[in-house]
């Protein structure tokens, strides 16, 4: 005797297009990202002085020249969350050849935090799976940065 086996509906799959939406522009004359400096003055004139952490990423193509500025987190005080996933969509859809991660310290001291060399860490193995290498952290401060990079810290 057999047993008739009851037929699910079909599942709709939805079609979907993944693109990049331009919210906007600033200038940078010096063209190139050559040092850490250079990036902190970006990442400063395009963060103004938040009053929470943010967390934004600059992507740059094969020659370090920005192509694109993301910010990823807006956290509070003293936090901002980061995750891979969130890091890297912008890096990814901008095509970029490279990333420096910035975010600042609304209490002026870029002095980095234990989780602030954890998760940079951590970003850096999942930049090597997805072959988006990432060239620095830069932590901004009042009139200071801190680079990861030049304190040997990735």
């Amino acid at each position: 005797m057999a047993v008739a086996v009851a037929r699910m509906p079909a599942k709709r799959v939805d079609i979907v297009k993944i693109q990049m939406v331009k919210d906007g522009s600033i200038s940078y004359p010096q063209r190139f990202i050559n040092t850490p400096q250079d990036a902190a003055q970006l990442a400063r004139e395009f963060l103004g002085e938040p009053d929470r952490e943010a967390v934004i990423v600059i992507c740059l193509d094969v020659k370090n020249q920005p192509t694109a500025l993301n910010m990823v987190s807006l956290g509070t005080l003293h936090n901002s969350p980061v995750h891979p996933r969130e890091i890297f969509k912008s890096a990814v859809l901008a095509n970029s050849a490279a990333i420096i991660l910035c975010h600042n310290h609304p209490s002026g001291i870029p002095e980095p935090s234990k989780d602030d060399i954890t998760v940079t860490e951590r970003l850096v193995d999942a930049g090597a799976i997805l072959g988006i290498h990432i060239l620095d952290h830069i932590i901004i401060g009042y009139n200071s940065y801190a680079s990861f990079r030049e304190r040997g810290l990735m």
